[in-house]
């Protein structure tokens, strides 16, 4: 058996890309067909962990669950997770290769290419459809003659391509017919159909366009995607959505002197990672939760977050130059609640070592001094999915807890002020603590990315914030009792069902040769 191919490329980066493929791959595995995401080459610092310990991009794991499968490396072989302006940290088959500048990169890609054509190929012995997203734009006419991952990708491979475009930002018509005029006669040959996403209003009002393109350019549309928003909840891949203002402000609805709101700010770092993991606190009624810049007061905020970090010495610097550090500080002797997750955990210890240079060229850095920890950064970066409980009886000792690991420092703690968080384990069954908490709980580390997917977890935690903070006991109520794992469901189900309203299925089936 081998998998037929269907590609999906956009005009620019934030088209939908990772989304229609989610959806697709949804509405193919709901008709009962074997279906896998591919996506040669990601640049992202919203990671995730394999069950083999390998590192992907969140966005095919995402799209892995859609499907119905566990993530694996095969399914994202290429990762680049930028740790500056001008360099990144590449990762092939899951693994650390080395740190290179986009020039070294570009002459890496050969190499590049041998995992990408053998982890496809495998996928493509293992499934009946294998869709692929590309990446940012194919117009990128500088970076062609070493393309693996858009029409390089395509042409080795004969992937027949939807192209994306976003009419959102406007300029969609010209998006298209422009993207298609910079491709080469081959290149061009390989997009089969159009795609209009985020279209809000009376689809009939395009209609006039989309003929004109169609007959200007002999590529027909395969449908127009409406805009859904946060009305169907997708995971999201990229942090430039925590640059739209108005993605952040969340949970409006009054409240009530029995339900006041729990008021959470989590601190946009210049080298954010794994954003996603507040992503079901956001989705909780009685939370409402803001990416804050470090430069904004904390005033008015119960909890505040930090979270992981693609560079944390580079990151802690740049908060304490700004004061936050000394903020953060204040706003917890005040009686305020501080968690940090994985890079976030490390700066609230009291120094950062890295006399190897790992990250970054300053070999010290203090931390923030709220818990009793050193962290000294290590080459081999720690890269494993774990499950356990909790072991600290402040949020109910035995509830269970799974997620991963990825992170570069090995932490100590200095004395025993503070009492570990969770007791961990590994899949070769070694068990370890993790985490640590003080101050009666308002302060709170841990390494395990994912802990608040888990609805039992994310429920004590928040009726404990909402005991302290309050003086009210909902334990008992329900509430903060979604399932997370639910909403995710619910939303590929729904993106599935709005992507075979609104296209021409027909057409992209026999695009794809399904």
């Amino acid at each position: 058996m081998t998998a037929k191919l269907l590609m999906l490329q956009g005009t620019g980066s934030s088209v939908g890309k990772s989304a229609l493929v989610a959806g697709l791959c949804r509405l193919y595995h709901r008709r009962g067909l074997k279906v896998a995401p591919f996506k040669a080459q990601n640049m992202a610092l919203n990671s995730f962990i394999t069950p083999e310990g390998a590192e992907i991009g969140r966005a095919q794991a995402t799209q892995a669950e859609a499907c119905g499968l566990k993530p694996h490396v095969d399914m994202n072989p290429v990762l680049i997770k930028p740790n500056s302006d001008t360099g990144a940290q590449v990762i092939i088959h899951g693994q650390p290769v080395a740190n290179m500048s986009a020039a070294v990169y570009h002459n890496y890609k050969e190499t590049a290419w041998k995992a990408v054509s053998s982890s496809l190929q495998r996928l493509r012995d293992s499934y009946e459809l294998v869709i692929i997203e590309g990446a940012g734009s194919p117009a990128e006419i500088n970076l062609r003659d070493k393309d693996i991952v858009n029409m390089g990708l395509a042409l080795r491979v004969k992937a027949p391509v939807l192209l994306i475009g976003d009419i959102d930002k406007g300029g969609v018509f010209a998006s298209l017919v422009g993207t298609l005029e910079l491709l080469e006669p081959a290149e061009r040959d390989l997009i089969k159909a159009f795609i209009i996403n985020k279209f809000r209003g009376d689809v009939n009002l395009l209609n006039p366009g989309l003929e004109t393109i169609n007959n200007r350019t002999g590529v027909p549309f395969a449908g127009v995607v409406p805009w859904f928003g946060r009305e169907i909840y997708i995971p999201e891949e990229d942090g430039v959505v925590l640059d739209d203002d108005s993605a952040l402000d969340q949970n409006s609805s009054e409240m009530t002197a029995a339900r006041r709101k729990l008021m959470i700010g989590v601190i946009r770092l210049p080298h954010i990672s794994n954003f996603t993991d507040f992503d079901p606190l956001q989705h909780e009624p009685e939370v409402e939760l803001s990416y804050i810049d470090p430069g904004s007061p904390l005033v008015g905020y119960q909890l505040i977050i930090l979270p992981g970090s693609k560079n944390t010495l580079a990151d802690l610097i740049s908060l304490r130059e700004i004061g936050l550090i000394e903020r953060l500080k204040a706003f917890a002797l005040a009686g305020g609640a501080v968690v940090g997750i994985c890079g976030g955990f490390q700066m609230l210890g009291r120094k950062l070592l890295d006399p190897k240079r790992v990250e970054s060229s300053v070999g010290e850095v203090e931390g923030c001094d709220l818990l009793p920890l050193v962290t000294e950064m290590a080459p081999e970066k720690i890269t494993v999915q774990c499950r356990g409980r909790v072991i600290n009886p402040v949020f109910g000792s035995s509830l269970k807890v799974c997620g991963y690991e990825i992170h570069q420092g090995r932490t100590l703690t200095c004395e025993d002020t503070a009492n570990p968080l969770l007791r961990l384990v590994k899949a070769d069954g070694s068990e370890y603590n993790d985490g640590l908490v003080a101050a009666d709980g308002r302060i709170l580390g841990t390494y395990l990315h994912g802990i608040f997917d888990d609805d039992g977890f994310r429920k004590a935690y928040l009726d404990w914030l909402r005991r302290y903070v309050f003086g009210i006991d909902n334990s008992a109520s329900g509430v903060s009792g979604i399932s997370y794992r639910q909403r995710k469901e619910d939303g590929f189900n729904a993106l599935a069902c709005l992507l075979e309203d609104s296209l021409d299925m027909e057409m992209v089936d026999r695009i794809a040769g399904v």
